[in-house]
């Protein structure tokens, strides 16, 4: 944790008029970090069962659900206490549902994980008393309606593991196609990847996620972003790749 005084130092060099990525680079904070001092400055107080979170048994498969869940997840609370940890997908995907619930299982191994049937997908779900400070994000609404930000461990934990990170937010809300065009009368097809959310605050997580990885995106629209560029294609394969 930082304390206050680094963190107004840290914020006087972007008053100055200095960009994000120039103070990260000079003082070793993330952006995220920076832009969610921006917003509030004090470390948000931790009471009650959220102070006694041990935080997630395995970081890497946290930093894979957490994309999960910005995507496709939410939080809802039990009537006797507790809540219940709900990752939509679809069942197109049964691999997908799979990664879905050795992760759950991984952050939480205490933690019962079960199958819940929907139409057209399923709900992976576990109930436990720690997932409201696993997840602060939670909140009533959709979440494209309030502000996201990840809280200061959290980021370390998306800066240890990036990939985990975007691979979790590409298996959500995201996939890998072949486009194609035609040049002097000859069909060419290409891969490409696409992530789509209403929240430009999740976006710009993946977004920046990408940057400090070295992929090159683009904005398609204000809620979709494209990698088609083939050397970060070839990243993304490597490290991401396509549902299953």
């Amino acid at each position: 944790m930082y304390d206050i005084a680094t963190r107004r130092r840290a914020l006087a060099l972007v008053e100055q008029g200095r960009s994000l990525n120039s103070v990260s680079t000079e003082t070793g904070i993330s952006r995220s970090a920076l832009r969610a001092w921006q917003i509030r400055i004090e470390p948000l107080p931790r009471t009650g069962r959220d102070a006694e979170c041990a935080g997630p048994a395995d970081p890497a498969a946290y930093a894979y659900l957490l994309g999960l869940y910005l995507g496709d997840g939410c939080i809802s609370p039990h009537p006797r206490g507790g809540h219940h940890l709900r990752i939509a997908c679809a069942d197109a995907w049964p691999g997908l549902i799979e990664l879905c619930r050795t992760a759950i299982s991984a952050v939480r191994p205490d933690n019962r994980v079960y199958v819940l049937k929907r139409s057209g997908c399923v709900m992976v779900t576990s109930f436990g008393h720690h997932w409201t400070c696993l997840f602060p994000q939670h909140g009533p609404g959709k979440k494209h309606d309030r502000r996201i930000v990840l809280e200061e461990w959290q980021q370390d934990i998306v800066d240890a593991h990036p990939w985990a990170f975007v691979r979790g937010l590409i298996h959500s809300d995201g996939c890998r196609i072949t486009n194609w065009t035609v040049r002097n009368g000859k069909r060419y097809e290409y891969p490409r990847y696409f992530f789509t959310n209403k929240s430009a605050d999740i976006t710009a997580l993946l977004t920046s996620t990408l940057d400090g990885l070295g992929v090159s995106w683009t904005r398609a629209n204000q809620q979709n972003v494209s990698v088609a560029r083939k050397a970060s294609v070839a990243l993304m394969d490597l490290h991401v790749g396509p549902k299953h």
